[in-house]
């Protein structure tokens, strides 16, 4: 393997940096694994340096993206490659490998300001490095038993190199998904939650647990962004909002509006989802769908929590625990995962269900 094992390089939201870095930091010592970040405001990228490289590479074995709320991508990592020829960025890349064979490749940059120009390269970088790999018997694309390479450009001519297992790190360069929002979506939260549902749930999932003859409810639904997701994967949905939903869902036989508080409604009988993007304090809504599950009225739920400007990596701490207490009091069996979309602004997003 090339020599990529002195840091963990993760991408994350631009202004989500310190955030980042704390959680990855606690994460690391919960490990047992010790060092510290480096991060810069609106960069959009930082890097954890662990005083013990071994034991980072050991601890790296174990991770997963899906541990760390505010990562969008993440790699173990080399020293950067710098000064790279603009007419000739290849040759430099193509020795940095030393015979290394990957199953796959992503050419990222961090999604910030100062380097979302450098996506137009990445793009154009890929195909010429692939098909230069796979000349030199250095890439075999689909092979699962093999890393994938990543390669973050921060600057034209500066490229950091690094690995990942496979289904360790984002399917997608740079953790964006491949989304198109449709005209007859009512607002683009509807983005929001169709990436909540591919991030959180298996292809496999979303065909048993997304489709006709199930039912939903859509807390603060207006104008009805994520009804409108639900019932075009065959939901019926009760879109609960004292605001006006839009007039083709207003008019569909898929969805019943009821114009009461999401903080005071309940179902008649348990749904199998609940759904949740109502503006308001992050541990209001985490209070709310605590004890929607506690109740037993829903078996599965995704809700947005909105941050406050400062403490965010404390504000989703302490919402996660509140679930947490609530649930084992209860004696629910429950999973609860926490992310931070592409498409989520200043906010997380969580899947929690019952489990068996």
């Amino acid at each position: 393997m090339m020599d990529t094992n002195r840091q963990l390089l993760l991408l994350t939201r631009a202004g989500y940096e310190g955030d980042c870095a704390a959680q990855v930091q606690a994460v690391a010592a919960e490990a047992g694994v010790h060092g510290f970040c480096k991060a810069k405001a609106d960069t959009g990228y930082l890097t954890f340096i662990a005083h013990d490289a071994q034991a980072l590479s050991e601890w790296f074995e174990t991770l997963d993206l899906d541990d760390l709320i505010f990562a969008r991508q993440l790699c173990l990592a080399g020293e950067p490659l710098a000064d790279l020829p603009p007419d000739n960025r290849l040759g430099p890349i193509l020795a940095a490998l030393d015979g290394q064979a990957f199953g796959g490749v992503f050419v990222e940059t961090p999604d910030a300001d100062a380097t979302r120009p450098l996506m137009r390269l990445a793009r154009q970088f890929t195909k010429p490095l692939e098909q230069s790999m796979r000349k030199r018997g250095l890439l075999e694309p689909g092979n699962r038993e093999l890393p994938r390479l990543h390669l973050t450009f921060t600057d034209s001519t500066t490229v950091i190199p690094g690995w990942s297992h496979p289904g360790q790190a984002a399917p997608r360069p740079m953790g964006i998904p491949r989304l198109k929002l449709s005209k007859h979506a009512p607002s683009r939260s509807a983005l929001k939650l169709e990436e909540a549902l591919i991030t959180f749930l298996s292809p496999d999932e979303r065909q048993e647990l997304l489709r006709a003859g199930l039912e939903a409810v859509d807390l603060g639904a207006a104008p009805g962004g994520w009804t409108w997701q639900l019932v075009r994967d065959g939901l019926m949905v009760t879109a609960v909002d004292n605001g006006p939903m839009a007039e083709e869902l207003a008019a569909s036989h898929q969805v019943e509006h009821r114009r009461e508080d999401g903080f005071t409604f309940r179902p008649e009988r348990p749904v199998e989802w609940l759904v949740c993007d109502m503006v308001e304090k992050p541990i209001r809504v985490a209070a709310l769908m605590a004890d929607w599950m506690a109740r037993g009225d829903c078996r599965r739920a995704i809700f947005n929590l909105k941050l406050p400007m400062k403490k965010r990596q404390q504000a989703v701490m302490e919402c996660r625990e509140l679930i947490e207490d609530r649930l084992i009091e209860a004696e629910v069996p429950f999973e609860l995962a926490i992310r931070q979309l592409y498409h989520d602004r200043d906010e997380v997003t969580a899947y929690l269900r019952r489990v068996s």
